[in-house]
């Protein structure tokens, strides 16, 4: 295990430094994506995307249950169209974020999946 990873401890802030983009966030840490990928399964057992794609939506998710329309959200989050965004959060959440209703706790919401 690469001990320069077991050092950090600020990880969904390097996620959001860098876009949630794995490359840009193995070139951040000084390793390969791959070695990231390596840490991330064996410290919280899912690849880098998949962990990423999650610290990418749960802030979006807040955003919309918070009121913010899907156009703000998307570009709150870094996407460039907010179809894109739809895409994602439906693929994460099941449920397309228009029909997000507004300050719903995801951890209560029987519609959407964790």
């Amino acid at each position: 295990m690469n001990t320069r990873l077991n050092h950090i401890q600020s990880w969904p802030e390097l996620a959001l430094e860098t876009n949630w983009s794995a490359a840009i966030l193995a070139k951040k840490c000084g390793v390969s994506v791959r070695t990231l990928h390596r840490h991330f399964l064996k410290l919280l057992g899912q690849n880098t995307k998949a962990w990423l794609a999650e610290q990418r939506q749960r802030p979006a998710h807040e955003l919309l249950c918070d009121g913010s329309s899907i156009k703000e959200t998307a570009s709150c989050m870094g996407y460039k169209q907010p179809t894109n965004f739809t895409r994602k959060y439906k693929n994460h959440w099941g449920i397309c974020p228009s029909l997000q209703p507004p300050t719903t706790n995801p951890d209560k919401t029987a519609n959407v999946r964790k």
